[in-house]
């Protein structure tokens, strides 16, 4: 991933902008926090008059700007957002996960959008394909279903089968591949903080892991 932006890094507001909502959320839950503008500032690593412009849908905030708002508000990006989740999406069905395919890895939506993770049923096959090798925020965690899976952490290779599981910072490079031809399956659930509305970011990439 590239390099983040500085705190106080955001695109103008425009008629294009598609977040109507984040600027009365924003004022609205830091009072609902009984924060002023100046500590919520200061928190955030902010000044006050460009906290006032995101409040006032002057500017719209960078993705680094309503994490840290999120954290200090006690909240979540979706509810910065405005985004409301329907008690229906509470509970996602088998029938209604539909398969993506990627890379040759298969995944299924296991949870509802617009929440702070995301909750992926996981097919890895056999081979380099199914390699994946990511740097990024956030923390993931990940349950062994049927067949074995090498995990690399940093420089450690460690090897799970059926019932396993891993819980790690997703700062520390990571791999994932499936031990044997039959493949791997598993649950993967992670820190959404590229974007509420993410769809799938894990990527496989080519490459053998030792």
């Amino acid at each position: 991933m590239g390099s983040m932006s500085s705190p106080e890094t955001g695109p103008p507001a425009g008629p294009d902008e598609v977040l109507p909502a984040v600027a009365p959320q924003l004022r609205a839950l830091r009072r609902r926090a009984a924060l002023t503008l100046e500590a919520a500032a200061r928190t955030a690593g902010l000044s006050p008059a460009h906290l006032s412009r995101l409040e006032t849908g002057q500017r719209q905030p960078s993705l680094p700007v309503l994490l840290a708002l999120a954290r200090i508000y006690g909240t979540t990006v979706s509810e910065l957002l405005g985004e409301t989740v329907a008690e229906r999406d509470a509970v996602v069905r088998a029938a209604d996960m539909e398969p993506t395919v990627a890379g040759g890895w298969t995944y299924w939506q296991a949870g509802a959008s617009g929440r702070g993770m995301q909750a992926l049923r996981v097919r890895v096959p056999h081979g380099s394909q199914g390699d994946i090798v990511r740097v990024h925020p956030g923390e993931e965690w990940l349950y062994v279903l049927q067949g074995r899976l090498r995990l690399r952490l940093g420089d450690t290779t460690h090897r799970l089968g059926p019932g396993d599981s891993a819980h790690f910072d997703s700062l520390t490079p990571h791999r994932i591949a499936a031990q044997d031809a039959d493949g791997v399956e598993l649950l993967f659930v992670h820190t959404l903080l590229q974007s509420p509305t993410a769809t799938l970011c894990l990527g496989p990439v080519t490459g053998d892991m030792p």
